[in-house]
């Protein structure tokens, strides 16, 4: 396997070519002519073609043009060969819900992209990929080398304009990234490739331009290569800082990302006072409630409010008990006269409700995510995957989520990609701005 195997270097097609019985891509047409770069080796070295001027640089877009988006986010995912998916290309937009029966493999997509923005953050294969085999396409065979694996890649549009990035993994028999393609406009800027199997490192080629032209150099095989050029690619040529800007872009809008699945049967009891950074499962809502009152006053003013709509009974606020070195409990003010009803005493639906509400109307500073540091907030778009959005919620709640998602969504500053049921995604097809892409078809 090497990086021929992940992408054409002239493939600008929205799908991606369908996968071999191996689970791995077919060996992919040759390159368009390029100005090549002498190998030092017996040409085994893939060979990173010149990259024209970066797509807009320093120019206004055409009439009728789209304009680049100002922050960097995911508009596509492909799943080439990933559990039930074979030359999936999914677009993404500021709001969008995967529908389908079970088994339609909804949780597999959220699955990717959280995998993906893993590596993005610099995890390791084998935290991310715990039951590789699992991944691999469903009726895969073995080559004649006993491997299988899979493959998945996404675009990210940004301030450089879209940047594919596609990745070949080997799950047997042994996990370890084999190919990882990084383009732009059809071109690519770095790409790795397996080339000793007895290493534990694969080939590396990055675009350099002036004399150079490329440079080479070996890199871990179970990380993603793209999250580490910002650490080995100097930015001294165009070339080279072209490389960064792509790979910068990709890395921000996978880091950007907040996997959530609030956990009633963990959210109940009280909690200790910490740093108020939501977790995954939401187990620690109510220490996040007591700093969202304190620091958030208009965020929390929402969220209260939609409170109104997505718990029983009259609302009056969302208010937290915290006595000196005591936990913390979070709890409903129903009112004047009106005893206040604690967290714990509400229902599995009520408090999944609120755990999602206060996700979409907050931000990366109140949850449990570490995105790029080097670059502003506000130039940043906060992604949230959501794995059953609507689990155990009624009609009313899901509704309401819907809402907050569009309110929150359509300030370009969080994105919502969500597994949902029939009845949500039924309501949601008649909303503006909301894509629904359903599975069953």
């Amino acid at each position: 396997m090497d990086a021929t195997a992940v992408a054409s270097d002239d493939d600008t097609r929205t799908d991606p070519p369908e996968a071999g019985p191996s689970g791995e891509p077919p060996a992919a047409p040759p390159p368009p002519p390029a100005r090549r770069v002498p190998p030092s080796g017996a040409g085994a070295d893939p060979v990173v073609p010149a990259q024209a001027a970066r797509r807009g640089a320093g120019r206004p877009a055409e009439p009728g043009q789209q304009q680049p988006y100002a922050r960097p986010v995911v508009t596509e995912l492909r799943l080439s060969a990933f559990g039930r998916h074979r030359s999936a290309a999914f677009p993404l937009g500021p709001v969008t819900l995967f529908a389908g029966p079970s088994g339609s493999g909804k949780s597999q997509v959220l699955a990717a992209y959280e995998a993906l923005a893993g590596l993005g953050s610099g995890a390791t294969l084998e935290t991310l990929f715990p039951d590789p085999g699992a991944r691999i396409p469903d009726g895969a065979v073995p080559d004649a080398q006993q491997r299988r694996g899979f493959r998945l890649g996404c675009t990210v549009d940004g301030p450089a304009g879209p940047v594919r990035l596609e990745l070949a993994v080997q799950a047997e028999p042994g996990l370890r990234i084999v190919g990882e393609r990084l383009s732009q406009d059809g071109r690519i800027l770095f790409a790795t490739a397996l080339r000793d199997p007895g290493r534990r490192a694969v080939q590396a080629s990055w675009l350099t331009g002036g004399a150079v032209g490329v440079t080479r150099a070996p890199l871990p095989d179970d990380r993603l290569g793209t999250a580490l050029l910002p650490l080995r690619v100097a930015g001294s040529t165009a070339g080279q800082r072209q490389v960064l800007a792509a790979a910068e872009q990709v890395v921000v809008a996978l880091r950007s990302v907040f996997a959530c699945d609030p956990r009633p049967d963990r959210m109940r009891a009280p909690v200790p006072p910490g740093e108020g950074r939501l977790l995954g499962d939401c187990a620690n809502l109510a220490d996040v409630l007591r700093r969202t009152r304190h620091e958030c006053g208009t965020r929390h003013a929402l969220l209260a409010e939609a409170a109104r709509t997505g718990c029983a009974g009259p609302v009056a606020g969302l208010d937290v008990r915290a006595p000196a070195g005591g936990a913390v409990t979070a709890v409903l003010d129903r009112g004047p006269g009106r005893p206040a009803t604690a967290l714990a005493r509400l229902g599995a639906g009520e408090l999944r409700f609120l755990a999602l509400a206060l996700v979409l109307l907050t931000g990366p500073g109140v949850l449990d995510m570490d995105p790029a540091a080097e670059l502003l907030s506000a130039r940043q778009a906060l992604t949230v995957l959501a794995d059953g959005l609507d689990r155990g919620l009624d009609g009313s709640q899901a509704a309401e989520l819907l809402r907050l998602a569009l309110l929150s969504c359509g300030r370009g500053h969080v994105r919502l990609v969500a597994a949902v049921g029939e009845g949500t995604a039924a309501a949601a097809r008649r909303l503006d701005g909301v894509s629904v892409v359903d599975l069953s078809v």
